[in-house]
C-alpha cells in the first residue's frame, strides 16, 4: 500500500508562506492562522508540502484503509486561499450562504480574499467543522 503523501511534517511554515503567498496573500494567511489556532487551541503543522493544518483525527474507510489528517487547516493556491472544513448538513450550508464570496468543494473552501468574506461566519463554519468531525470520528 501506498504511504500517504499528506502527513504532518517539521518543515516551516513561515517558509511555505513566504515562497507561494502574495503580500495581500501573506496578511490573509497571518489572519486565518490567528483565527485558527484561537478556535482549536492547536499548534499549527505542515502537512505534505503545502497545508498548514490544525489538530488530528483519524479515519478509517469502509475498505478498512486508515489514516491522518488534520482537522482543519489552509493551503495557498495559486491566487486563492483554499480552508479545510466539512459544510454538510443545514447549519453548515445556511451559513455558506451568508459568507460571502466563495468557492465550495467537498471539503475545501475556495476563498481569492479574506476581504471577500464574513470571518465571523467563516469561524462559525470552522467551529461547525470541527463538531462534525469529532460526532463522525471522535
Amino acid at each position: 500500500m501506498a504511504e500517504l503523501k499528506t502527513k504532518a511534517t517539521d518543515a516551516s511554515i513561515d517558509e511555505y508562506i513566504a515562497s507561494r503567498a502574495s503580500e495581500e496573500q501573506k496578511a490573509d494567511c497571518k489572519s486565518l492562522m490567528a483565527m485558527l489556532k484561537r478556535v482549536t487551541k492547536e499548534k499549527p503543522l505542515m502537512w505534505g508540502p503545502s497545508i498548514v493544518g490544525y489538530g488530528l483525527y483519524k479515519y478509517t474507510y469502509e475498505s478498512g484503509r486508515t489514516g491522518e489528517m488534520c482537522r482543519t487547516g489552509f493551503a495557498i493556491r495559486g491566487k486563492e486561499l483554499v480552508v479545510y472544513l466539512v459544510a454538510e448538513g443545514g447549519e453548515q450550508e445556511a451559513l455558506l450562504a451568508k459568507l460571502g464570496k466563495h468557492k465550495m468543494g467537498k471539503s475545501c473552501l475556495y476563498i481569492k480574499k479574506l476581504a471577500d468574506i464574513d470571518m465571523k461566519v467563516l469561524e462559525q463554519l470552522v467551529v461547525g467543522s470541527l463538531a462534525q468531525l469529532k460526532a463522525t470520528y471522535g
